[in-house]
């Protein structure tokens, strides 16, 4: 439950509860509670109601997620984990580019792409592009299989989180350059997993709304991944520059 739920929860409890102490004990006809009163009440009756639906449709969107991420064996089975990955890109509204390709395959903003991707069969993908998708943990089974994906962008993912950068390692052989920007779900914890990715040269980590002490997390970064250029921007590292380096130095 919500805090925000949970103060509505109480605020009506008490005025209900003040409405039933204020109530004349008398054997005697009582003339109708005043609206506001029988109003309360009827908040109070139904509070759980909107409580479970609301509980209900947050079980469903997360199901709807998890299904639309889920990595589904028979598209392999018949197409290949290339295909199946390109697919599954696609399908989640992203974009990619084959191996030795320079076009890109994009869905647009209804979810409608080309199957021209399918004449590409046994071609791994090399960039993947699933910014402001609901790409998740389970998600990046989909990938792998994929030894040459270079370049991936996350930006504004937000399923993305602690748990899905330590599955990261999947691509620890191949992946050069990674966008993490503005997904609001990752913590400095996960940003740890990032010290599997030897191969890294490029790391955007800007906009990260729970990253705290972003300017020692820089710092932290930059001495686990030494050959990695680190873009962090959206920080106002000027504050507690001297604090910061204190501590990079304990």
């Amino acid at each position: 439950m919500s805090a925000a739920l949970m103060s509505l929860h109480r605020c009506l409890q008490r005025s209900a509860l003040l409405i039933v102490a204020r109530r004349p004990c008398s054997s005697s006809s009582v003339s109708p509670s005043p609206l506001h009163r029988r109003l309360l009440l009827l908040l109070a009756q139904r509070f759980y109601d909107v409580e479970m639906l609301l509980s209900w449709w947050s079980r469903l969107r997360r199901k709807r997620i998890q299904k639309k991420n889920f990595n589904y064996g028979y598209r392999q089975r018949l197409f290949g984990a290339d295909i199946a990955a390109a697919h599954y890109v696609l399908s989640m509204k992203g974009g990619f580019r084959y191996v030795g390709w320079s076009e890109w395959f994009r869905a647009d903003h209804r979810g409608k792409f080309n199957w021209d991707f399918m004449e590409h069969k046994d071609t791994p993908l090399e960039e993947v592009n699933m910014s402001y998708t609901l790409i998740n943990y389970t998600g990046l089974e989909n990938f792998e299989k994929q030894r040459s994906l270079r370049t991936l962008s996350l930006r504004g993912c937000p399923e993305v989180d602690d748990w899905f950068l330590a599955r990261l390692h999947v691509l620890q052989d191949s992946l050069e350059e990674l966008d993490i920007s503005h997904c609001p779900r990752i913590t400095t914890g996960g940003l740890a997993a990032l010290r599997n990715l030897k191969g890294l040269r490029r790391l955007d980590i800007s906009s990260l709304p729970g990253i705290s002490s972003p300017g020692l997390v820089i710092i932290l970064l930059e001495e686990m991944l030494p050959q990695c250029q680190i873009t962090a921007t959206g920080y106002d590292l000027s504050l507690k520059e001297g604090e910061w380096q204190s501590e990079a130095h304990v």
